[in-house]
């Protein structure tokens, strides 16, 4: 089996790419960052710091890369079983453009072999929002013969991989933590089913989609937001700041009462997840930058995103949302000189007030009650 990787950044070479390798599959990566398609070509292999109690390297074995930029990708995409994403949500449309390329040559070569595309974006169904793309950039001739002989997969990715840390001269150097989790939808497949160690079918993928965005999303992005505002520097020193914990767990439970209603989690496993997720937030040896995870706060405070979906949730079912709220109004309050979305968002606030702001980034009606809060919870911490 052959695959193609686009990302080969810290989360591709760390979790999705070395779980392909680790399989045994012929994996090439494609990038445009020169300086590691070039080390992923001299080399074919690279390391992988796994943290936490029993902290361990492993080598990824096999691999070489391609620029993403080049005709390369297109002969690729005609040719391999697998092709796989982890390149950002804005990237997606970007890359489509040569798997469209790539499909139409598969399909003038005759190649009906199954092939299947998962997108591992830190998104609701980017898979699905992928093919789009490529639906648009792909000939109409050709759309029948994918529908037919190509599956577009969603899944659900979970991994914190933090930036590498500072002095390290190896490009392709990577930490991870040791939990990880690739959910897949297999109803979406080609063909028969991967067996692949570390990917896990489900039939009930928005479960688990939501379940990770409200959970994990949800709590990493208010622990950033409030550390940043108490003056912490990573996410474990705000996630061992009482105040801040209390906040992030509160708002943790309020999502997570709305994953029971909606799904019918079983209340104390999903008590167990949540402490399981702090517990993650603690881990010492991932140092974790509050600035890094609250990145892109516009996107963050989008209506299908981590802040607003599970607010919009409690109030579906009535449900209470007050550590949310304050979670949400530190949001609000993220700066960062090397984030453009950070700045617009500054700019919006000064523009136009907290409230005719947040009911623009978030779709949430500017007289309702949550609005309201969210207003006075942010010239609180103001």
């Amino acid at each position: 089996m052959k695959a193609l990787h686009f990302g080969a950044g810290n989360i591709g070479r760390g979790f999705i790419g070395k779980l392909l390798a680790d399989a045994g599959i012929e994996l090439v990566f494609a990038d445009v960052n020169q300086t590691v398609l070039d080390a992923l070509n001299a080399r074919h292999e690279y390391p992988v710091h796994v943290v936490g109690e029993q902290a361990k390297t492993e080598t990824v074995k096999g691999v070489s890369a391609v620029n993403s930029t080049s005709d390369e990708i297109i002969t690729l995409v005609s040719e391999v079983d697998l092709v796989t994403t982890a390149v950002g949500p804005q990237i997606l449309e970007r890359i489509a453009g040569s798997v469209a390329k790539g499909l139409a040559k598969r399909s003038d070569n005759g190649n009906t072999r199954p092939l299947n595309i998962i997108a591992c974006e830190n998104m609701v169904r980017g898979t699905s929002q992928l093919k789009q793309h490529v639906l648009k950039a792909l000939p109409e001739q050709y759309h029948a013969w994918l529908e037919q002989h190509v599956g577009f997969v969603d899944s659900a990715v979970d991994r914190i991989v933090p930036p590498s840390e500072a002095g390290s001269t190896d490009p392709l150097e990577v930490t991870v933590e040791t939990f990880s989790e690739w959910i897949v939808d297999k109803t979406q497949f080609k063909g028969d089913l991967p067996a692949i160690p570390g990917m896990e079918l489900t039939d009930n993928l928005m479960a688990f989609v939501e379940r990770k965005l409200f959970t994990l999303n949800t709590g990493h992005a208010i622990t950033a937001y409030l550390g940043q505002l108490a003056g912490h520097q990573t996410i474990r020193d705000a996630i061992l700041d009482e105040k801040i914990r209390a906040v992030v767990k509160g708002a943790m439970e309020e999502s997570g009462a709305v994953l029971i209603k909606r799904y019918g989690f079983e209340a104390d496993k999903h008590a167990a997840y949540i402490q399981k997720i702090l517990g993650r937030f603690e881990n010492p040896y991932l140092k974790d930058d509050v600035e890094r995870v609250g990145r892109q706060p516009l996107r963050k405070l989008s209506a299908g995103d981590r802040l607003i979906k599970p607010t919009l949730g409690t109030l579906e079912y009535g449900l209470p949302h007050a550590s949310l709220v304050q979670g949400i109004a530190a949001a609000m309050h993220y700066r960062s000189d090397q984030d453009p979305q950070a700045q617009e968002l500054a700019t919006l606030l000064a523009e136009k007030g907290p409230q005719a702001t947040l009911a623009e980034v978030s779709g949430l009606d500017a007289d309702s009650e949550v609005v309201a809060s969210v207003v006075s919870a942010w010239h609180a911490m103001a």
